[in-house]
């Protein structure tokens, strides 16, 4: 039955609020219309990008060349045909799957919800949007997004919102009486929980969906507070879940709308196109490797699953130095993974379009971009091992390959710069201009490759794609040693796990001295690789130990 329901006992609140029909975009429009941005992605800044490069070309002669060491010559050109050649794999699955397997799954979905109309009926569809301190401006746009798209679901649908402040709940209410009236299809469900987390606001979200007691083939879309669907997105993508029983979940392309600097929609920019062709190249695998919380759609069934709702509300994972740790962020690599261990198929959709709205935590960008580096990659290492430890033959041989790829990427991505700075501080200065050129042209050239997934491209891309490598991956091997470090970027709340103070100093000395040991291992590794160390001579350990040396020897 359409209309609103309250499943925290609050009753009707009015207020009045006379710009909700405004354009979702009018109260943006000067901050994310950037000239500079623009001119980054126009053909006279790649001009002067591509002049940059020669320019650094023309200083870097020949002598310069044969002088540089030829192990770290070697070693980079080792590097670069393994990750390249990874990259490149996902460059072509990508096309593959958006040119020649994604169109016949559009077509076969589209064929099973004509089919099915008549036997089975339309799915009804549940929009669960969780909102906690975001601007008005923003909830407003993602409401009046999901009551649209909702209006549009051929099956009814209702709009479950999982919020904690009173304003929230009036604005909502509001915007549902201005955009669906009294004759409509379409329900709202209002649930209001303490701001305790996402965790808790998705399970609260869950249950108030389990007591409407869905039909089995019926969906659920999980929205984050900040995210904006399109008005298609039920015709778009429910048709899947009835041409393939075993799909589960599906996720789609996203787009980000950033309220901040030119650099900071530079850099979202990128991690978007980038993510675009990743996700499209793992969903040839029909595993995708994160089921974002931005926009995630799911079967009903799973949704009302009681062992689901209890790893997303309770996740953990138990380590031989941290015991038991509970998850405080990461809630869609919760959901991820109990569907990754059920066997359950996860698509991409790459013609379907979400619009993210972004507010980075700082207004410096470096604060700022380590803030969320710590948020992702924590969630990500956090999953990883449980992921690995289903085995290729549970997950699939590619997708497994790529979740143990995470791991050895934070390293060899780090090699070639430990390479040329051992190589440049200890031997041939040249070393560092010759690596400054390789940078400049191999990030160029991924920067061309994304024109692929986007229309246009920065000249400033380059520089972001150095940076997310090197340093994302020092983040990631700090994360890797300290998993304990968990805290929301809009909530600024940490995770409590109960220890004495001795406790926690211990655990943080023990996992400084392991990252220590990680660290001089792997910079050991690159010095005999290059040369600048050797391993001892038989006669030199002997020495050492007091042991005959050709018996040493015999027995190496």
């Amino acid at each position: 039955m359409a209309g609103m329901q309250y499943a925290d006992g609050y009753g009707p609140v009015a207020a009045p609020v006379d710009r909700l029909l405004a354009s979702p975009s009018d109260a943006r429009d000067a901050t994310t219309a950037s000239g500079f941005v623009a001119w980054s992605e126009t053909f006279e800044a790649h001009l002067a990008y591509i002049a940059l490069v020669l320019s650094i070309a023309c200083i870097t002669t020949l002598d310069s060349l044969v002088s540089a060491h030829s192990g770290a010559l070697f070693g980079l050109g080792l590097l670069a045909v393994w990750r390249y050649g990874w990259g490149l794999t996902h460059f072509v699955r990508s096309n593959i799957y958006r040119s020649v397997v994604f169109p016949k799954m559009r077509a076969k979905a589209e064929d099973a919800m004509r089919k099915s109309a008549d036997t089975l009926g339309d799915q009804h569809v549940f929009f669960l949007v969780t909102s906690f301190r975001i601007d008005s401006d923003t909830t407003a746009a993602v409401y009046r997004a999901a009551f649209e798209a909702a209006k549009r679901a051929p099956g009814g649908a209702t709009v479950v919102a999982s919020i904690v402040e009173m304003g929230d709940q009036r604005l909502i209410k509001l915007l549902y009486k201005l955009i669906c009236g009294e004759d409509t299809k379409v329900c709202l469900v209002i649930t209001r929980i303490a701001g305790t987390g996402k965790r808790d606001a998705l399970a609260y979200g869950f249950r108030a969906i389990s007591r409407q007691e869905p039909k089995a083939d019926d969906v659920v879309a999980v929205i984050d507070g900040d995210s904006i669907v399109p008005p298609d997105l039920v015709k778009k993508c429910v048709g899947f879940f009835r041409a393939d029983n075993n799909v589960g979940a599906l996720t789609t392309d996203e787009v980000s709308h950033v309220h901040g600097k030119a650099k900071f929609h530079i850099w979202y920019s990128l991690r978007f196109a980038q993510r675009h062709i990743l996700m499209s190249s793992n969903g040839l695998s029909r595993k995708v490797l994160t089921l974002t919380g931005r926009m995630s759609m799911f079967r009903a069934s799973i949704i009302c699953n009681p062992d689901f709702v209890r790893q997303v509300e309770s996740d953990y994972v138990d380590h031989w130095r941290f015991g038991r740790l509970k998850f405080l962020t990461g809630d869609d690599k919760s959901s991820w993974f109990w569907l990754l261990r059920n066997g359950y198929r996860m698509l991409y959709i790459p013609d379907v379009v979400v619009a993210t709205v972004e507010e980075p935590p700082s207004k410096y960008f470096l604060p700022a971009a380590t803030q969320l580096m710590v948020r992702w990659f924590g969630n990500m290492l956090r999953t990883n091992s449980r992921a690995l430890a289903l085995g290729s033959s549970k997950v699939g041989f590619f997708t497994w390959w790529t979740i143990f790829d995470q791991r050895v990427s934070m390293w060899t991505s780090l090699a070639g710069l430990a390479m040329v700075l051992l190589v440049g501080l200890f031997e041939t200065p040249f070393a560092f201009l010759i690596y400054l050129l390789w940078v400049l042209a191999t990030r160029y050239l991924l920067t061309l490759m994304l024109l692929n997934s986007r229309r246009r491209v920065s000249a400033f891309y380059p520089f972001f794609i150095y940076f997310n490598q090197i340093y994302g991956s020092i983040i990631k091997t700090y994360i890797f040693f300290h998993l304990n470090k968990q805290r929301w970027t809009r909530q600024k709340t940490t995770l409590a796990d109960g220890r004495t103070g001795f406790e926690s100093r211990v655990r943080e000395v023990s996992s400084a001295l392991v990252h220590v040991l990680a660290i001089t291992l792997f910079i050991t590794i690159v010095a005999l690789v290059l040369g600048q160390l050797e391993i001892p001579d038989a006669s030199i350990l002997a020495m050492a130990y007091g042991l005959d040396p050709e018996k040493l020897r015999e027995w190496i």
